[in-house]
């Protein structure tokens, strides 16, 4: 039960991780580049979401790799 929560907490932050790393790519696009449509960063958002959201449920099932499996590797 301890080792289920230790791979919550670490597909949590996994996913803040992720999160900061497209808030900051969306950050310097728009600062240096051009602004971003708000339809593509939804969409970029919605796509994150999801895969977040796959990798959740394959971690509370048991049935594939969670997000900390890969930097196990």
């Amino acid at each position: 039960m301890i080792s289920l929560a230790i791979s919550v907490l670490w597909f949590l932050i996994g996913v803040i991780i992720i999160g900061a790393v497209i808030y900051l790519a969306f950050y310097v696009i728009e600062s240096f580049i051009s602004p971003i449509p708000e339809r593509i960063k939804q969409a970029v958002w919605l796509i994150v979401l999801l895969l977040a959201l796959i990798s959740l449920l394959s971690l509370l099932t048991g049935s594939g790799p969670a997000l900390h499996g890969f930097w196990k590797s």
